[in-house]
């Protein structure tokens, strides 16, 4: 099956500090923020679909202090032939991983802006691993 990116957009950036305590204490409490993606496609036009991956950082029930951070990135793919299964892995792997590299480094970009220089975050998402697991689920 043969697909092709016709291009891709920002949908949606939340980038939210809500207040200085936040702000000092976030390179601490970092690590006790988890990274999920969100990935939803629905179709465009013909032949046509189009592809949201979302990328979150979630605090868990540690953080006192929480940041709200998400970026939606949409993708218009065109795709030949359908196989459900296919089609699946397309959607679900193969454009979250084209897309992803573009994904970190606008989040990286919008972190040292606001003056955060040692964020740590997964440079490298294996998608695949992912839908694999959910796929067990």
């Amino acid at each position: 099956m043969s697909y092709k990116i016709i291009s891709k957009f920002i949908k949606d950036i939340s980038f939210e500090i809500p207040n200085a305590q936040t702000y000092v204490m976030l390179e601490k409490e970092i690590l006790n923020y988890n990274l999920n993606f969100d990935i939803k496609s629905k179709p465009y036009k013909e032949n046509i679909i189009e592809i949201s991956t979302v990328l979150r950082l979630a605090p868990n029930q540690n953080v006192k202090h929480k940041m709200l951070t998400e970026i939606n990135l949409t993708t218009l793919v065109s795709i030949e032939e359908k196989s459900k299964e296919e089609l699946e892995k397309i959607i679900l792997i193969k454009i979250p991983t084209e897309v992803y590299p573009t994904l970190y480094e606008t989040f990286i970009y919008l972190f040292k802006q606001a003056g955060i220089k040692d964020i740590n975050i997964e440079k490298r998402v294996d998608f695949e691993k992912m839908y694999n697991e959910k796929k067990k689920s």
